[in-house]
């Protein structure tokens, strides 16, 4: 006899828990603020999934069946005109900023100025047609948040490609080690691209989603409306918010919508913050990049992200 219990053993064990435990899981179930709570983190989810798994899909197809080689040869050789190029270029390529940071490190590898590669970096997770069309379903009054969105995303991609040019330095960036996927068959490195998005982009969302449902019941109404009535708060609550929550840009639309106390001005800085500086991106350019890079690159993005925002909120919204 072993003396790790098998699975038989845990779900004889969970069944006896459940059945003592019956009458108080009966009464916490049936609570109003449960039931509130299981309604917004539902309803997040079923609203963002279709546009996770689509953006995953095609992400996976551009990584493995598109040519890295392609993104250097469209980009324009002057450093100053590469940039604004590649951040249109972000139009073209749904998915999510997971793929997003090894693709420009790829672009970096492959000689592509790394002002341009930093510029795709932060544009492509935020202005693709599926995080645009989420956003517009996500904000079914508020057709104007797209293009705030976009626009305010467009002028933070290319401010940081110029900022870095300006101001950048070639050794605070560690050239990335080459992609997992090469070496690989196209379909395997198609599933395994697709395998590990959903894992890890899926994972956040549901963290996301548990959070803003969790916002909703826990924290009281008037204490959200008293930070929602301060400008200047809410919009650095919840660009804050936008880098802990660490939400899949796909996703995080549906999100920023369920926080309804808020002005249109503080969400567009959430939308706008989110796939540009959040804790997964901040790690995961420490671990392609360098950590002396992500400490420069990570506050300076969120300074530029908040401010354009508020610009473009002000004037758009």
């Amino acid at each position: 006899m072993t003396g790790r219990a098998d699975s038989a053993e845990v779900l004889l064990a969970l069944l006896i828990v459940l059945l003592v435990l019956r009458d108080q899981l009966a009464r916490v179930l049936s609570a109003p603020a449960l039931a509130t709570w299981t309604t917004v983190f539902v309803s997040v989810l079923v609203q963002a999934v279709p546009f996770l798994v689509f953006g995953v899909l095609l992400s996976a197809v551009i990584a493995v069946f598109v040519p890295r080689s392609f993104w250097g040869r469209a980009l324009p050789k002057h450093p100053a005109l590469a940039v604004p190029v590649a951040s249109a270029a972000g139009v073209v390529l749904p998915g999510c900023e997971c793929g997003a940071v090894p693709i420009a490190g790829s672009l970096i590898r492959r000689g592509v100025t790394p002002a341009a590669a930093l510029a795709f970096l932060l544009a492509a997770p935020a202005i693709n047609p599926i995080v645009l069309t989420a956003t517009a379903i996500a904000f079914p009054n508020d057709p104007e948040m797209v293009l705030g969105r976009a626009v305010a995303s467009l002028i933070v991609a290319m401010a940081m490609g110029w900022l870095w040019l300006r101001l950048g330095r070639a050794d605070w960036i560690r050239l990335p080690h080459r992609p997992n996927l090469e070496g690989l068959r196209r379909g395997e490195a198609f599933w395994s691209a697709v395998r590990h998005d959903v894992v890890h982009a899926g994972g956040f969302l549901v963290v996301g989603a548990m959070a803003a449902a969790s916002i909703n019941v826990l924290v009281p109404e008037r204490w959200l409306q008293t930070l929602a009535d301060q400008p200047v708060l809410s919009v650095l609550a919840l660009g804050a918010l936008a880098v802990l929550l660490s939400i899949c840009s796909e996703a995080d639309a549906f999100v920023a919508a369920s926080l309804s106390q808020f002005s249109l001005t503080s969400r567009l800085a959430f939308l706008v913050v989110g796939p540009m500086v959040d804790l997964k991106l901040i790690s995961m350019q420490a671990a392609i990049f360098g950590r002396r890079f992500a400490a420069r690159f990570a506050p300076a993005t969120f300074a530029v992200a908040v401010a354009v925002a508020v610009i473009t909120g002000t004037v758009l919204l």
